[in-house]
């Protein structure tokens, strides 16, 4: 699909910015024709080398950027967006649905807030996209948040049933490293534009006046400081998964110590019994009034001593 936005409502006007949203090949040809270069495909926009992202050509700049958007399971997905920018006009290709792009358009309807050429479209956008990144990090630290809290501030009780909580450990292992995904694609995001913005701020100096130039700055600034702010969460998801993991085995060490109290404690009791099991003719105890009593007792006995011992020595 083809959008042409223009500078005002007269239709013969030329266009300022020309989003491509998986376009057809009849819409690639008639942009080529109207910019006179080729449009990158689908496959160049998933080139991850530098060179292939950022290049300049007959003043001309082409630029591919990771932009991170939502699929349809609310898992996290990177698609390319390609950018021509020339003194002109934008042409922007993208393959997927994306709410900076819609908010963008939504600038040109109106006189008040249209942008007034390609390179003020482009920093627009570029302002856009990071705007959604960093609510995106927040989102994920607040989740964060929220699972630290759940995990570290529960009561004491909570931990009573060892498999239970296993069980929900396991189910916060995977959100946090759902968490980590969203966190790891706003980075490939965000390395994106800082590397687009640098480059087209040393190369569109003399386009505008110093304005632009003063809020791709600000833009730098902004990617900057939300790199630190990802590297914090990246650090804050590898801390919850190893610590998460650790609740896991002290989990499972209470089931395996549970077991082997038991184990040995049934030991002393199976020993008795295995003796007055074996019925010899010449055992004592067997011509008492008492013996059954007694060899009850005695196993009873040998199974609470064991016990006792573990108790006092902290084991449950």
């Amino acid at each position: 699909m083809l959008t042409m936005h223009r500078l005002g409502d007269d239709p013969t006007s030329p266009p300022v910015w020309l989003d491509l949203f998986e376009p057809n090949p009849e819409e690639s040809a008639q942009v080529e024709a109207l910019i006179g270069s080729a449009l990158p495909t689908r496959a160049d926009l998933s080139e991850v080398e530098r060179s292939s992202r950022l290049r300049a050509r007959d003043g001309v700049l082409s630029i591919s950027v990771p932009i991170t958007t939502l699929a349809s399971n609310g898992e996290p997905r990177t698609a390319p967006v390609g950018f021509v920018l020339s003194r002109d006009r934008l042409v922007t290709v993208r393959f997927a649905a994306l709410r900076a792009f819609d908010a963008m358009g939504r600038r040109f309807e109106t006189a008040d807030t249209r942008p007034g050429s390609g390179l003020e479209v482009f920093v627009q956008l570029c302002d856009e996209i990071i705007d959604r990144v960093a609510d995106s990090l927040e989102q994920a630290a607040a989740e964060l948040h929220d699972m630290s809290l759940s995990t570290f501030h529960a009561s004491e009780g909570e931990g009573n049933q060892p498999v239970r909580s296993s069980r929900s450990i396991r189910a916060k292992l995977r959100h946090v490293g759902r968490i980590g995904d969203r966190v790891s694609a706003g980075r490939d995001a965000l390395l994106g534009m800082g590397r687009a913005i640098d480059f087209a701020s040393g190369l569109t100096a003399d386009w505008s006046d110093g304005q632009l130039q003063s809020r791709m700055k600000t833009l730098r600034q902004d990617v900057a400081s939300l790199n630190d702010y990802q590297v914090h969460l990246s650090d804050k998801v590898q801390f919850l998964l190893d610590a998460m993991v650790g609740l896991i085995s002290i989990a499972q060490n209470d089931v395996f110590k549970i077991l082997t109290i038991v184990s040995i404690a049934g030991i002393p009791p199976t020993l008795i019994a295995g003796i007055y099991g074996m019925n010899f003719k010449g055992m004592p105890e067997y011509d008492w009034s008492w013996g059954y009593p007694f060899g009850l007792t005695a196993i009873a006995v040998s199974a609470i001593i064991p016990l006792i011992w573990f108790k006092v020595r902290g084991w449950f």
